[in-house]
């Protein structure tokens, strides 16, 4: 037995007719209305246009810019409507409005765990609108909340492809949830729109607005980024003064200012690195005597 295969709806122009014509027929009907009431004093004239003038009256539907209307007809899909201003269909047809314009959706902060298990507090806000109004409508039950809970499903799934932050062993060009806010997002811009095909929406943005350590590891992970700021920079202050130590030695030697023996090479290079690498200010001491006894 053949499995039954839903292809899905995909949205289709609608056959209406242009509004302001078909008001000028309304005034029209009103018109011969009023003829055959008073001038002809025609009883069947007067039903004939009362009626038709019901029935022209019940098609009218207004359209604002970006606003478009699905048309159904005992439960069929007709088509959708895009052209925006006054516009005229059959009375019977079923008119539905729906917003094509951008809307945002701010997803809360999320307690998510990153690559290494940390957890991490996490918010995005997604810009999205409705491309193809017959699957926003028939495809889902509520095409507004699919996508609030798929925005939330998508930030947890990509948060957990990337480390919140370099670790001690970290590899050149990582990318990571606190460096690489845009190739994050866009991962989430991808994966979302891929979430909310299904419901004919369009992603246009989607962008993180709060990234944290979850509070109960804030702490210890402030200090372990203290503690490698404080290695950082005393390894870069330990390169320099290597350097200068180095050309002063050769400079010294070069310009023949003074000949140093071994032992006092050794005195120099251990006040330099005391003076290149001390936190403090360092007090100068007068040797008026000799490194000999």
């Amino acid at each position: 037995m053949a499995a039954y295969r839903k292809e899905g709806n995909f949205e289709k122009p609608a056959s209406t007719f242009n509004g302001l014509f078909m008001l000028l027929v309304l005034l029209g009907l009103v018109a011969l209305l009023v003829f055959g009431i008073l001038g002809l004093r025609s009883p069947a004239v007067a039903v004939t246009a009362g009626a038709a003038i019901v029935f022209v009256a019940g098609g009218f539907f207004m359209l604002q810019p970006n606003e478009a209307g699905v048309i159904t007809l005992f439960g069929d899909y007709s088509g959708t409507e895009r052209t925006p201003g006054l516009r005229w269909t059959w009375p019977w047809m079923i008119r539905k409005k729906v917003s094509a314009r951008a809307r945002n959706h701010n997803v809360d902060t999320l307690k998510v765990n990153d690559k290494r298990g940390n957890p991490v507090e996490i918010a995005a806000v997604v810009v999205w609108r409705v491309e193809d109004t017959a699957q926003a409508l028939f495809d889902v039950d509520d095409f507004e909340n699919f996508v609030h809970v798929q925005s939330e499903s998508a930030l947890r799934h990509v948060a957990t492809r990337y480390n919140y932050d370099e670790g001690e062993a970290h590899d050149e060009g990582e990318i990571t949830l606190r460096a690489g806010a845009d190739t994050v997002a866009d991962a989430l811009c991808d994966e979302l729109q891929a979430r909310v095909q299904l419901a004919g929406v369009k992603v246009e943005e989607a962008k993180l607005t709060h990234l944290a350590y979850a509070p109960e590891i804030a702490g210890a992970m402030l200090r372990r980024q203290q503690a490698e700021a404080v290695i950082s920079a005393r390894s870069k202050i330990v390169t320099g003064a290597v350097t200068m130590v180095e050309m002063a030695l050769k400079q010294l030697s070069e310009k023949n200012v003074v000949e140093l023996d071994d032992e006092r090479r050794a005195a120099m290079v251990s006040n330099l690195m005391v003076v290149l690498c001390s936190e403090r200010d360092t007090q100068p001491i007068v040797n008026a005597g000799t490194l000999y006894p």
